[in-house]
């Protein structure tokens, strides 16, 4: 468990600088090796793999609960066994801390 996930997002309506990209790597180490950064630093990503489309629903469902909880969403491509997420800060074009909030959120949500 990292600090990130006792953490609450915060409203974010632009008029702060994104992440550095030296920000972003520092946030990015307390997640699960899984989640990287885009090559532009602006974003954090991640594909989970699932046996079948049920359990990639209910993986979606429980991602869309912890989104909404947090009033922060991220981008999801969804295909019958697997789940893409990209997690970016849309007023400011960059990472802030709340997408590291949800990714660590994110992170405990049952895989199976």
């Amino acid at each position: 468990m990292t600090e990130l996930n006792t953490k609450k997002c915060v409203p974010c309506e632009g008029g702060v600088a994104p992440l550095t990209p030296e920000e972003a790597e520092n946030l990015r180490a307390q997640l699960n090796p899984a989640w990287q950064l885009t090559n532009d630093a602006r974003a954090i990503r991640r594909e989970f793999r699932f046996k079948n489309f049920y359990r990639t629903m209910s993986f979606v469902n429980a991602l869309a609960h912890v989104a909404n909880l947090e009033d922060h969403h991220p981008d999801l491509e969804v295909g019958y066994d697997y789940c893409r997420v990209l997690f970016t800060t849309h007023a400011i074009k960059g990472l802030s801390e709340n997408d590291f909030i949800c990714a660590a959120k994110i992170d405990q949500i049952p895989l199976s």
